[in-house]
């Protein structure tokens, strides 16, 4: 990663603000040196430089809860460093997986972004022996029918079955709508961004 920061404007020493890669959740606050940055780039792990020891120190070489590395980015005035990481365990040293207190949490609506990345990648690259590579084959008309086929299974289980096999039969359902939302080159956040629409008061129906 061919990061551009500017540790003299800052003494040395740049923030580094810790995020959860998957939860979008902010972990904590560092400081980085250029050492720091160089370590955690070619290590993966994050490191900072302590205030207090006045040295290097890995996330997690006594703990264990290390800080792995995804990705770094720096602010448009080059002096501040978000770094993205998969966290092992809790971040702080209380114990709290954050240094606020909060709860690391996966939102699972998150998941919907990253499910049609998937079906996307699945669509260029059409591995065999995958079923959604499958539908892409047959074609927009079949993909628009399993849609309907999963909402009517979805409709059964509401009226007359159970709430487990009512969420199984809504999963297929909107899975099969993000595989044809992507046929068309739509994506599921179009959908939460006309439902955003709708909740103004002064929304009106076309």
């Amino acid at each position: 990663m061919n990061i551009n920061v500017d540790f003299e404007k800052c003494g040395g020493l740049v923030p580094a603000i810790i995020q959860d890669a998957d939860t979008k959740t902010v972990l904590m606050l560092g400081y980085m040196n250029e050492e720091a940055l160089r370590l955690t780039q070619e290590t993966g792990n994050v490191t900072f430089w302590s205030r207090s020891r006045q040295q290097l120190w890995v996330k997690g070489e006594t703990s264990g809860n290390f800080l792995r590395l995804v990705e770094i980015r720096s602010d448009c005035d080059n002096d501040t460093l978000l770094i993205k990481v998969h966290p092992e365990g809790p971040t702080c040293h209380t114990g709290a997986d954050t240094c606020w207190n909060e709860e690391n949490r996966r939102n699972a609506l998150l998941f919907l972004t990253e499910l049609q990345d998937f079906i996307e990648k699945r669509k260029a690259e059409m591995p065999e022996g995958s079923y959604t590579t499958s539908l892409f084959r047959d074609g927009l008309n079949r993909m628009a029918q399993k849609v309907g086929e999963e909402a009517l299974e979805l409709v059964i289980e509401a009226v007359g079955g159970t709430d487990e096999r009512m969420i199984y039969e809504g999963s297929d359902m909107l899975y099969h709508l993000i595989v044809l939302l992507t046929s068309k080159g739509l994506r599921i956040e179009q959908l939460a961004e006309e439902l955003i629409e709708r909740h103004d008061p002064n929304w009106h129906k076309h």
